[in-house]
């Protein structure tokens, strides 16, 4: 399948990808022209939108109550035209009253998978990535924050064990956030490939919860204490159900993961009710309310890309496949299929204007 220039990816059934013809209008004089360079695919929300499983493609999300309502028309409707968050470019033109920001610089955000993207230059003035990185970083801006805005959440305190269940992408940078936070940090998952990768990235130990019981583990290592924090970030129900039962009396658990549909599995008159264990929902429409007076959501984008320029966070490694945009159905289908070696997908773009 080919994609015409400029396209964009949109989505018409489950599993049904296709490229669309982009129009490119003229700028106004605020706005500016960005050349997309990379963009990432996410094994979470956008597998969720690939597989149709996602709520808000069934449900309508009602944003003043915060409610999803049934028996209306799904926020979501198809063809679906908001895959993609992870993107990286290059500005190629701007507006007529643009003066601070020039053709040639590189900007990181949120605009899609597609080849161009028109934004205001006050968005671009506060993406702007430094002229001598490696600009893949900006392909974790959002990826990133997330990951940080759960550590945020799970308020780590120097020293604290930290166990961390599930090492895909964002349990990745969890891990190493995790630990640049004077953590030690556990990761915990069946593919070894995933725990090979966050030993190699500073993880401090990990376990196959398919060869021992981790609660078990963890509490018979620490006197029957437990960890400090768990961070679930698998979003798969026995996941979570074991960090409950491996975090400390009356500590926190950290649910980061999309979970799908029931949480089937969850025993929550067991050790959850027992050891009064406190479960924090992290996702990143909002920041941690401790820290809101301070934090936002572009500041976490920030720093998510500053960290990796200051060589604090390493994400680049975590690149395991990339792709032409053009393959990127097929790419989609190589995720859905659950290839356990990949970890963070990469769209490749053409130098075409």
């Amino acid at each position: 399948m080919n994609a015409p220039r400029p396209a964009a990816l949109v989505l018409n059934a489950p599993r049904a990808l296709a490229f669309e013809p982009v129009e490119q209008t003229a700028l106004g004089p605020e706005e500016v022209r960005i050349r997309t360079l990379f963009s990432g695919v996410s094994a979470g929300t956008e597998l969720s939108q690939y597989r149709g499983t996602n709520p808000f493609m069934h449900r309508q999300w009602d944003a003043q109550m915060r409610l999803f309502k049934t028996g209306a028309a799904p926020s979501w409707p198809y063809p679906v035209r908001n895959l993609g968050y992870e993107e990286v470019g290059e500005i190629i033109e701007v507006g007529s009253g643009v003066h601070d920001i020039r053709p040639g610089q590189l900007v990181f955000g949120t605009w899609g998978h597609r080849t161009h993207h028109v934004a205001h230059r006050d968005y671009a003035r506060d993406r702007m990535l430094p002229e001598d990185c490696d600009p893949r970083i900006g392909m974790f801006s959002h990826i990133g924050a997330v990951a940080l805005n759960g550590v945020h959440d799970a308020a780590i305190r120097v020293g604290d064990l930290v166990v961390v269940f599930g090492l895909g992408v964002p349990g990745q940078i969890v891990a190493q956030a995790a630990r640049a936070s004077g953590a030690t940090v556990i990761g915990v998952d069946p593919v070894k490939a995933r725990r090979d990768m966050a030993l190699r990235l500073g993880a401090d130990r990990v376990l196959d919860p398919t060869e021992t019981p981790i609660a078990d583990t963890i509490k018979s290592e620490t006197g029957g204490r437990g960890a400090d924090v768990c961070i679930e970030v698998s979003g798969a129900a026995p996941a979570l159900s074991e960090a409950i039962r491996t975090v400390a009396y009356s500590s926190r658990v950290v649910a980061m993961g999309f979970f799908q549909g029931e949480a089937r599995g969850l025993q929550l008159g067991e050790e959850f009710h027992h050891n009064r264990v406190e479960l924090v929902c992290s996702q990143i429409s909002g920041v941690s309310p401790a820290a809101s007076h301070r934090w936002s959501k572009l500041r976490l984008w920030q720093s998510a890309v500053r960290l990796q320029y200051e060589k604090r966070l390493n994400l680049t490694a975590l690149i395991t496949h990339s792709v032409t945009f053009e393959e990127a159905p097929a790419l989609f289908a190589r995720i859905d299929a659950g290839e356990p070696d990949l970890l963070q997908a990469m769209l490749t773009f053409g130098a075409g204007a």
